[in-house]
């Protein structure tokens, strides 16, 4: 095959080489979440506006008078991320009805950390995609609130030791189980709902395209590694990330229009979740009752996803 007489055939496999962030910002160093919200960038293009959270990417990427961002990119504080998102998608709707911009394809998106998202702007998200706005919403979740000490959210999983919810003589770390985010967006039927990591960049990135060309609401639930908060090395970010994946804590699925898909990168089996937590300082204060229990609720999750993806597929 000649690749430059069918190089249409490999155009959509490329990835835009544009930096949308720019780098010289101050995240810590192996900082997944950061990663992540390049890896976004890269994939919506130019023709976007982004609302962000207060957290650690607004403090990282917009020390006045400096900024990283390289598209429209609005502050806002930490619950009310989806709202100025949803404002801004219908005032350029309601521009371009008075023919005030261009009638060009401009995504709207908000972005927050598992805090601004699964907590505090849980309200303010909910109403947004109920209302239908044309925007995405994107959940960069490193499982806690880094920006501020490491204080517990509630996407810090059961057993993990935060500042707030700290491992000692009569506890264990955190003692709930981490929401689920994704499933309470499939609850609101909005026609694109998808996890993703930027461990694996491809599905990420992909997932983010598709997302932009829904006509309406669509969420993608990031999950990104935080060496600071979990007391990991920072060279480890990466591998990290796909533990998660590997060992179904976080498994990659997509979920269109109800229908719910697998994401090609996850294993046919998986991995004990004891790979993944022997790292990470914040797992350390946990025996093998603890783990094994833990295993227990991370199998049985796993089993529900997998009913739906083949219960759905039976129906069809």
């Amino acid at each position: 095959m000649n690749i430059v007489e069918n190089f249409d055939l490999f155009a959509p496999r490329l990835i835009n080489k544009k930096e949308l962030l720019s780098s010289g910002h101050r995240a810590c160093s192996g900082c997944g979440e950061v990663l992540g919200v390049r890896l976004m960038c890269k994939a919506l293009g130019e023709d976007t506006v982004i609302a962000s959270a207060t957290g650690c990417m607004e403090i990282v990427s917009s020390m006045y008078p400096t900024t990283a961002w390289e598209v429209p990119w609005i502050h806002v504080a930490f619950e009310n991320a989806a709202a100025v998102a949803s404002g801004v998608e219908a005032g350029l709707k309601a521009l371009r009805r008075k023919g005030k911009i261009a009638d060009r394809d401009i995504k709207v998106v908000g972005m927050a950390g598992d805090g601004g998202t699964m907590d505090i702007g849980m309200q303010a998200l909910s109403g947004a995609m109920e209302r239908g706005h044309n925007m995405l919403f994107v959940c960069f979740d490193n499982e806690a609130y880094m920006n501020t000490g490491i204080q517990r959210s509630s996407g810090t999983p059961m057993g993990a030791s935060t500042t707030t919810a700290p491992a000692g003589k009569v506890s264990m770390g955190q003692k709930t189980w981490k929401k689920n985010m994704a499933e309470i967006m499939v609850a609101h039927n909005v026609p694109y709902v998808a996890t993703a990591c930027p461990s694996f960049p491809l599905d990420f990135i992909r997932k983010v395209e598709k997302a932009k060309k829904v006509k309406g609401p669509s969420y993608i639930h990031c999950f990104t590694v935080c060496p600071t908060g979990w007391r990991c090395p920072s060279d480890q970010a990466i591998s990290l990330g796909r533990l998660a994946v590997e060992t179904g804590i976080f498994p990659l699925y997509e979920v269109e229009n109800g229908q719910y898909k697998l994401s090609a990168e996850m294993p046919k089996k998986l991995q004990p979740i004891k790979n993944y937590f022997k790292s990470q300082g914040r797992y350390r204060h946990l025996g093998e009752d603890e783990i094994n229990m833990i295993q227990g609720k991370v199998d049985k999750e796993y089993g529900k996803l997998l009913n739906k993806v083949e219960c759905l597929k039976a129906w069809d």
